[in-house]
């Protein structure tokens, strides 16, 4: 019924139609009549998992292991967790230390780190989504349908999704000063001038996304972190997945940044979101990488894992399809990255329309739907400072992560975009 509602949506013009429409109440609560099945239907299990060496190839995968040993002798991070995955196959294995200061630490699987801007895709788009499926939030509706306040030199004009592609006109960031606390942010956030007309450009943008946030909490009247709680990692059983983790759960946190002898370790990093109280749209979010994987299984799935579903597959291929103005060159789905100058992890082998995101503290998901694999590497690669890099070891990844993968060629995929952007030099 889910889905022929979604269907109703599109056709009726309640979805990414634009104004502050909402969704009619007949719409919402009227059943759909379907015919009963003459007999029940089995249920629908899940593929017995293939071994590994049926999979991929091993020596790529020791070769993944070795490029990440070396990236940490050369001290651009501490440590790492490395987990990729095609078809129930999974390859997952902890490297190097998860802190050296104040004392060193061994990594393990189950470290968890501070995702960084993979909050996005992982926190903050999945929650728009889910209130787009309920007809609650319009895609194509402007902002200030949701913030009033949100208006002023054009910002009338921008919508959800201009939010969510990075194509507002918003600036990066709204620095440090003149505002504390969330509400101060928000403030701020809707006193800011355009760098450029909305639509006009793609400039990857923090304040959009923490404006998205304020939006779930409105629509929803729940903060962002119970509402999805509740609505994402609840029902995937991602245990491991929160804002603000427990202090239960300190000794497995990865620290990040040292200040005055003392690492950040179980609080953001990100100082936007901290001055916010740790919880906002472009940051925040703490996991471990076999959270993540759930959270990318079920988007291989397109939206159902184990039996449970999320998303209906329409909204799936929504966010992970091309959503930016075919004038730009860089494209992006709604939060994910797909071709831009920091597609990285895509390597040089994955399709263009595969797609994924990285955050600042050294973490990256990326997801390529045609061969059903995905990547995750979690690391700190800024602890104890801001020195460490790995960005060339994420394209290095991407590119043997394909490489290893057997049976599928990389060369000839149906559905797969041509290119038009070049990668960010180191």
């Amino acid at each position: 019924m889910k889905s022929f509602r979604f269907a109703l949506l599109a056709a009726f013009g309640l979805l990414g139609a634009g104004g502050c429409r909402t969704l009619p109440p007949s719409l919402v609560t009227a059943p759909v009549p379907v015919p009963a099945p003459a007999e029940p239907a089995p249920p629908l299990l899940p593929p017995e998992p293939k071994a590994i060496p049926n999979v991929f190839f091993s020596e790529k995968l020791a070769a993944m292991d070795a490029v990440i040993e070396q990236a940490i002798a050369e001290s651009h991070c501490p440590g790492g967790v490395l987990w990729v995955e095609r078809e129930g196959a999974a390859y997952a294995k902890a490297f190097g230390q998860r802190a050296v200061v104040p004392a060193p630490e061994p990594m393990s699987e189950d470290t968890i780190f501070d995702l960084a801007s993979l909050t996005k895709v992982v926190a903050t788009t999945p929650a728009v989504m889910v209130l787009i499926e309920r007809g609650q939030v319009d895609l194509d509706a402007p902002v200030q349908c949701y913030l009033p306040e949100f208006t002023g030199d054009g910002k009338e004009a921008i919508t959800i999704r201009q939010l969510l592609t990075h194509t507002s006109g918003l600036r990066p960031d709204i620095g440090l000063a003149g505002w504390q606390g969330e509400e101060g942010a928000i403030r701020k956030a809707c006193a800011e001038r355009l760098r450029s007309p909305p639509g006009a450009a793609l400039v990857y943008s923090d304040i959009g996304f923490f404006l998205l946030g304020e939006v779930v909490q409105r629509v929803s009247g729940r903060r962002l972190d119970e509402f999805l709680a509740a609505e994402i990692y609840g029902p995937l059983a991602m245990t491991d997945t929160s804002f603000r983790p427990p202090a239960a759960a300190q000794s497995r946190i990865a620290p990040t940044e040292v200040k005055a002898g003392v690492p950040w370790r179980g609080v953001v990093h990100d100082p936007i979101a901290r001055q916010m109280g740790g919880v906002a749209g472009h940051a925040g979010l703490f996991s471990t990488a076999s959270d993540l994987a759930r959270y990318a299984r079920m988007l291989v799935n397109l939206g159902e894992l184990d039996g449970v579903r999320v998303f209906q597959p329409e909204s799936v291929r929504l966010m992970t399809s091309v959503q930016t103005p075919e004038s730009l060159s860089a494209r992006r789905g709604l939060g994910w990255d797909i071709d831009s100058a920091y597609s990285g992890p895509r390597g040089r082998l994955f399709p263009l329309g595969s797609y994924g995101h990285t955050g600042w503290t050294g973490t990256s998901l990326w997801i390529d739907p045609f061969s059903r694999t995905f990547l995750i590497f979690l690391s700190n690669r800024n602890h104890p400072t801001e020195a460490g890099s790995v960005t060339a070891l994420r394209r290095q990844l991407g590119t043997l992560a394909a490489e290893a993968v057997r049976g599928f060629d990389f060369g000839a995929v149906p559905g797969a975009l041509a290119s038009r952007t070049k990668l960010a030099s180191d």
